[in-house]
């Protein structure tokens, strides 16, 4: 029996389209500011959202931000868990960073005894193979299913890594950043992609002012630039086309933060009003 012209079914896609109509007078806001925070966004992927969040409340969601190396990734994760937490519901979200899964490289640094020389062995940071995906990916997946996990931990200046180190929390939101998480071995199994665009002159300051504090200077960190360069054009930069949403990696935190809480006041209003 076709049910498409059910009651029941009508009033569902009569939400959607509610669901529908309030993020676009978000984005509409959004458009007219000097530095607006969505850049392009796939209304299809709106509407699979929207209905998926009405048929289950306890749905939960992997949001994978992807982008390249000091585009904004921690910047729009850190403001839009802020957002969260001015809902009502416990255990809102849960933060598993890509960084955290880097493969321990303290053996190396040591026999090279810099990072300078390090580089020059052809060691590599910035490659998909440097990070342990797979382990990321299993330990979202059981996120995904209800279960805690325990992820490592990464020292960026001894490059050692610690594992089961911190206890990470099944949520509702699960926000996944860092440069590969929209890698090709990564991405089915997430709802929502998105890539933070930023110019490459504004990636290369911020780059820079950060390396400083890993122990990258002179020398080294010209040379590790180079690569993580040539990596972006090779691995993550491509991801790009893959986004449900691109976001503007020049916003500011704050509005960062004020436009996720009108994102999830377009849903959730909806949604309480069943």
């Amino acid at each position: 029996m076709n049910d498409t012209n059910s009651p029941e079914k009508t009033n569902e896609m009569s939400y959607v389209a509610q669901i529908l109509n309030n993020i676009r007078e978000v984005i509409a806001e959004d458009r007219k500011q000097k530095q607006p925070l969505i850049l392009r966004i796939n209304e299809g992927f709106i509407f699979n959202i929207a209905r998926k969040a009405l048929i289950d409340k306890n749905s939960t969601f992997l949001m994978s931000i992807a982008g390249e190396s000091a585009s904004g990734k921690t910047t729009l994760v850190k403001n839009t868990a802020k957002a969260c937490l001015k809902s009502d519901t416990n255990d809102v979200y849960t933060v598993v960073c890509c960084d955290d899964y880097y493969k321990d490289a303290s053996k190396e640094l040591q026999a090279a005894g810099n990072y300078e020389e390090l580089f020059k062995s052809g060691f590599s940071f910035d490659t998909p193979d440097a990070i342990d995906l797979q382990l990321m990916k299993e330990h979202l997946i059981e996120l995904k299913a209800g279960r805690e996990i325990r992820s490592p931990l990464y020292n960026f200046v001894t490059c050692e890594s610690k594992k089961d180190m911190v206890l990470k929390k099944p949520a509702k939101l699960i926000l996944n950043e860092g440069l590969y998480v929209l890698n090709e071995c990564v991405r089915d199994i997430v709802d929502v992609k998105i890539y933070v665009y930023t110019p490459f002159e504004i990636i290369k300051e911020r780059w820079y002012a950060r390396a400083v504090s890993r122990g990258k200077i002179g020398k080294a960190a010209d040379m590790q630039f180079h690569d993580v360069n040539q990596t972006a054009f090779r691995y993550i930069r491509p991801t790009m086309d893959m986004a449900d949403i691109v976001v503007n990696g020049l916003t500011t935190q704050e509005y960062i933060e004020d436009m996720t809480h009108k994102f999830i006041n377009a849903i959730t209003d909806v949604i309480n009003k069943r």
